[in-house]
């Protein structure tokens, strides 16, 4: 049976300081031949510097690239813009939205919770943010904007990594990771990462929450295998003893788990009422749950007090039914999110 997200179409958020790398990708996005259909919504025409060659006609503000993507410009509505894109014959494999180097991803986010007509078509696909290897903890100390972009990031493409050296590398990790531990992240120069990285990632990439553990990125560690014990110091040729342990006293992350099922009847108040009294305080939420007397997972996200949720599939036999929450903001009450979801727990 197909999944219930499945018909909607991918949106991905790319956001990222000025100067980081965004453009590059986009135009790696509206210029390669990677055989997909991307429509990418920027703020500004003039800021990309697309390459007028690669433009074949623009109706009124829609450009058609020659490789089948196309590219508008948010003048004014967001909203009214994806459903202009919704409608053209061509159905898009993705969206991609890109937010000015200052702003805030939340609000971008926000509007495929909102609107009924995008929500009915299309789902967050992801945050990709695109940081600046050099300048990245420069900016984390001056601009509140860089921290929320790390927070907020499901991808984070650590970009101009052979602008620094090993160790100025290894202390920008540690610091994303003190903001963010949960986000998958590559390590590029001139944002050579391959786009399937970057776009169409799965709801989040929830699945990836199931199988990291915090402790396992003390050592600046990010593979996509399962880590046993503490045998990956290799990585980059630092021990742990080498390595600062960043505490970010303005942003922390929450991670949930219990491998006993929860009663959705308790669970779902207790979500939304967590969301409703303490969203401003929480960036992003996610999860997968395993409810008793239901043979799916169920997932779930959230920007700030903003909730989707469906199940996703069945649970595979022999797959261990956890259910996994994470939780990333600033001064979470901790104690009441941990004895609330013990509450949920079917006893």
């Amino acid at each position: 049976m197909p999944e219930l997200t499945s018909q909607k179409i991918p949106v991905t958020v790319l956001t990222g300081y000025l100067g980081a790398g965004k453009t590059t990708l986009l135009n790696r996005i509206l210029s390669e031949n990677h055989g997909k259909k991307y429509a990418v919504i920027v703020n500004e025409f003039g800021e990309i510097g697309i390459d007028n060659d690669l433009i074949i006609g623009a109706d009124e503000e829609v450009f058609e690239m020659n490789n089948g993507c196309v590219c508008c410009t948010v003048r004014g509505d967001l909203v009214r813009i994806l459903e202009g894109l919704m409608k053209r014959k061509g159905k898009f494999d993705a969206i991609i939205v890109e937010t000015t180097g200052l702003a805030d991803p939340a609000p971008v986010a926000q509007t495929f919770f909102v609107d009924e007509d995008v929500q009915k078509n299309a789902r967050l696909d992801a945050v990709v943010t695109v940081a600046d290897a050099q300048w990245l903890s420069v900016r984390l100390k001056d601009a509140p904007e860089a921290k929320n972009q790390i927070a907020f990031a499901d991808v984070i493409v650590l970009n101009k990594i052979d602008l620094v050296s090993k160790a100025e590398l290894a202390e920008v990790e540690a610091r994303i990771r003190a903001i963010n531990p949960y986000a998958k992240l590559h390590r590029t120069e001139r944002c050579q990462v391959a786009l399937s990285d970057v776009l169409e990632r799965g709801a989040f990439d929830l699945d990836r929450i199931l199988e990291l553990e915090p402790e396992f990125l003390d050592a600046g560690d990010d593979h996509d295998h399962h880590h046993h014990g503490h045998d990956h110091d290799h990585d980059h040729g630092h021990s742990h003893g080498g390595l600062k342990h960043y505490h970010d006293e303005d942003m922390q992350s929450l991670s949930l788990r219990s491998d006993k099922p929860l009663d959705a009847t308790k669970f779902m108040p207790w979500l939304q009422n967590l969301v409703a009294s303490e969203g401003q305080k929480i960036l992003r939420s996610k999860g997968i749950l395993a409810f008793s007397d239901d043979d799916d997972r169920y997932v779930f996200q959230g920007v700030h007090m903003m909730l989707e949720g469906d199940h996703q599939r069945a649970w595979k036999d022999g797959e261990a039914r956890e259910s996994r929450l994470v939780f990333i903001g600033r001064e979470l009450p901790e104690q009441s999110i941990r004895d609330g979801f013990e509450s949920c727990i079917t006893t």
